[in-house]
């Protein structure tokens, strides 16, 4: 039932090898994970209201048995946020309503945000006409979201107490035959790796339009909104590796600055509140000494967009890579500002990204002490 599986290599970033992802040659209805959806018929898994996760895989679908869900920052910031009395979190009802979640949806898809996250696991059953190369025994992290990924729970998820994004599990997952997963490397720790895995595609599109830039003849400065975390930190990464001339980090708290500035990512550190559009822009002026060339948003939080807009110079580019983004906020935001800029929304992927983000993690040691650092934390 599967097309023949082709390679898609084309305009990939400065600095990413080859030897990319397989993704399929047409959109077969299998192919795309059609016939698991429940409800409503027709529609992608992604935008489905639930999907079928029975463990019988298809010819051309991977089983995997789940070790652990990362859930994305904008879904859990929500559901930590809507169980919080008094300043403290319940982690009952958070893993309550996740849960819920998974078993009236068939996958882990926030209703509110509607993301979801990744997962990593061990292979244990391979189609015999899957083109994603994996092999039974293969500990994997899923390069897809589970906002689309069929995914059943059997643990109840006792060993999580809901404090974190990162939720042990047992259960399995299923991947259609156009998807994506990763081996994890030996030499990195499985939950380091599943931390970057979960924003590689930041760190990817970044390299490319900062190398785009470049092959113009143009140096661009660059802004990243949110520099502190994950996606944050290897956007400068490879804002910096990929040749732009100067970059500015900017976040909220100074706690968040002095450790962006110990990790020595940034030309330019500011705080600024990236709600506040007057602000965040007066924030990347003074960092940059003019209005960015290059906007990063990796926020977890809504209402960003106008800030980034106006942060940026006419002609720019402002890559949106929160789950929290509003289109419509930014597009007519834009518009009311008389704003000439490109707006590009980060879908995650972009060929060789995984393998390009760890390698940020392992050459940039700035990169490697914030998510260490992270992970002692969580």
């Amino acid at each position: 039932m599967a097309n023949s599986p082709v390679s898609s290599a084309t305009d990939v970033p400065a600095g990413i090898p080859a030897g990319v992802p397989v993704r399929m040659q047409a959109p077969a209805q299998h192919a795309v994970g059609l016939h698991r959806v429940l409800e409503p018929a027709g529609v992608l898994p992604q935008a489905a209201h639930r999907l079928d996760p029975d463990p019988a895989i298809a010819a051309d679908e991977v089983r995997i048995s789940l070790e652990k869900l990362n859930l994305d920052a904008a879904s859990y910031r929500q559901l930590a946020a809507k169980h919080t009395t008094d300043g403290v979190i319940d982690g009952d009802a958070i893993r309550a309503e996740v849960l819920q979640i998974v078993a009236e949806r068939g996958k882990m898809q926030n209703p509110v945000t509607g993301s979801g996250g990744m997962l990593v696991g061990v292979v244990d059953e391979v189609g015999p006409d899957s083109p994603l190369g994996l092999r039974v025994g293969d500990r994997v992290a899923t390069l897809v979201s589970l906002s689309l990924t069929p995914l059943a729970i059997t643990d109840g998820l006792a060993r999580w107490d809901g404090g974190s994004e990162q939720v042990p599990a047992q259960g399995h997952a299923i991947l259609f035959a156009r998807s994506m997963a990763a081996v994890l490397p030996d030499d990195l720790d499985p939950d380091l790796s599943l931390m970057v895995m979960d924003v590689c595609g930041a760190p990817a599109l970044v390299s490319r339009v900062v190398s785009r830039y470049r092959a113009e003849g143009l140096a661009p400065t660059v802004a990243v909104v949110g520099a502190a975390g994950k996606s944050g930190s290897l956007s400068l990464a490879a804002a910096r590796g990929s040749g732009a001339s100067a970059t500015v980090g900017v976040v909220p708290f100074e706690a968040e600055a002095q450790m962006l500035r110990d990790a020595d990512l940034a030309d330019s550190v500011v705080l600024a509140d990236a709600r506040d559009p007057v602000a965040l822009s007066a924030a990347v002026t003074r960092g940059l000494g003019a209005p960015a060339d290059i906007t990063v948003v990796c926020v977890d939080v809504p209402g960003c967009e106008h800030g980034a807009v106006l942060s940026t110079a006419d002609g720019g580019t402002v890559i949106f890579f929160s789950m929290a983004t509003s289109f419509s906020a930014a597009a007519l935001g834009a518009e009311g500002l008389v704003a000439d800029v490109t707006m590009l929304i980060g879908n995650g992927y972009v060929p060789g990204h995984a393998q390009y983000a760890l390698d940020l993690l392992r050459s940039v040691a700035g990169v490697r002490s914030l998510f260490t650092r992270r992970l002692a934390a969580d």
